[in-house]
């Protein structure tokens, strides 16, 4: 019984947390102090609900708790009157958090409360003043209910370290006295980028673990994806979220069809597509439509989506417009130049005009540092030499591949492919 009292908590606690921590910020503005009063709440549950019992509306239990902490808290410092008189005035300038240029970015933010102030811990979470891992430490921690342990498994670092980095981004935060508040003007354009590119980081080290043993992390995908959904529904005029959340999503519709029975990857072109997830396809391109309308089509994730909606739509992977996504990768280098997207488009290219033009874009890359050590610009050069039936050269890039490799799965589908080369 007690384990199935623990259980529910810790299913209340990752439903409840982020909602218990904003409106807790919104009484002692510091998201640090914050977390740590919601924390003291489910202490008190796990003291209590064995015993008494899991509440009828254990969310609001919690967020009562918390609250009642809140403000003892602000008692015993002596500053209640002043915080009152701080929320009073924030309620009377409702309209104003939400004011003309904040509109405009935003295009009519939810106004609920709740919504709000989680809309402030998202941002205040991702700060620039933070380093990028130590935001997506917090922003894990925060709003996604994940414990240090929980955390540190997923990316593969000491426990003590993920601690560390998220007592130092609380104390980062709080001595910057960073505003636990909605960012306006030009401030709002660049820290949803932030954002943004965290709840992405997230979803990638999910979709393609970096190192370990295994080859995804579903539960950081479904981490990642909930915030992006939270994000769309508080931000519902921002394309570049729409946008995020449709890249998110088509990509998501994939994951069972990414590992075969023994957990072995499986390339997207030799993918079952009828175990793609039709909702999840539905649901990012809705987002990408939503995106599109908003005038967001150029955006960096609306590209990447659209290419991903590309794969979504094709029944086959011979049906795969592969002449459309070298398109969009044309404007995707345009927009958010790197040699990771170009890297891609070679592929593309060489689907599209056959491997002899992907190879020559892919040796153009060939002496780029920031690719120096990435394990998949040796890999598409082994599939395009493959292709080309230089077997030998092919069988010495995915060894060098294998090599820089990583993640256990993906370093054995490489050397796989080499043993297959061979036999072939």
């Amino acid at each position: 019984m007690q384990s199935a009292t623990h259980q529910a908590i810790a299913t209340v606690w990752r439903l409840e947390c982020a909602k218990i921590v904003a409106a807790v910020a919104r009484l002692v503005r510091d998201v640090g102090l914050a977390e740590e009063l919601a924390q003291d709440a489910l202490v008190a549950a796990l003291e209590h609900w064995p015993a008494s019992g899991v509440p009828d509306n254990p969310g609001a239990w919690l967020m009562t708790t918390a609250k009642n902490r809140a403000l003892d808290r602000l008692r015993r410092d002596k500053v209640l009157q002043a915080k009152l008189e701080q929320i009073g005035h924030d309620l009377d300038a409702q309209e104003a958090l939400i004011a003309p240029d904040f509109v405009d970015s935003l295009d009519e933010a939810r106004a609920d409360a709740i919504g709000d102030d989680l809309l402030r811990v998202i941002f205040t979470a991702c700060h620039p003043v933070l380093p990028t891992d130590s935001r997506v430490a917090l922003t894990l921690k925060l709003l996604a209910g994940l414990t240090t342990h929980e955390i540190a498994r997923a990316y593969l670092v000491p426990e003590p370290t993920i601690a560390q980095r998220i007592v130092r981004a609380k104390r980062t935060l709080s001595e910057a006295r960073v505003p636990f508040e909605l960012p306006r003007g030009d401030a709002l354009g660049e820290r949803l980028a932030s954002v943004l590119e965290v709840v992405y980081l997230v979803f990638n080290e999910g979709y393609t673990t970096t190192a370990g043993a295994d080859w995804m992390r579903p539960a950081l995908c479904d981490e990642a994806l909930r915030l992006g959904r939270m994000l769309a529904g508080l931000a519902p005029g921002a394309p570049e979220v729409h946008g995020l959340v449709a890249l998110m999503e088509l990509q998501a519709s994939r994951a069972k069809a990414r590992e075969d029975t023994a957990g072995r990857p499986v390339l997207l072109l030799e993918q079952d597509r009828a175990r793609w997830d039709r909702l999840l396809i539905r649901r990012g391109l809705a987002a990408l439509d939503r995106a599109q309308v908003l005038g967001g089509a150029r955006g960096r994730y609306a590209l990447q989506a659209a290419i991903a909606a590309c794969h979504a739509r094709a029944n086959t992977a011979q049906e795969t417009d592969w002449h459309r996504i070298c398109a969009l990768y044309d404007q995707l280098a345009q927009v958010a130049p790197s040699p990771v997207v170009e890297l891609n488009r070679a592929v593309a290219v060489g689907m599209a005009a056959g491997p002899a033009a992907g190879l020559e874009l892919v040796d153009a890359l060939a002496g780029d540092r920031a690719l120096r050590n990435y394990q998949w610009l040796p890999s598409v050069r082994g599939d395009l030499l493959a292709r080309l039936g230089r077997t030998e050269e092919a069988c010495a890039e995915f060894g060098r591949a294998a090599a820089l490799a990583g993640n256990m799965r993906e370093r054995e589908l490489l050397l796989e492919r080499v043993q297959a080369l061979r036999r072939r």
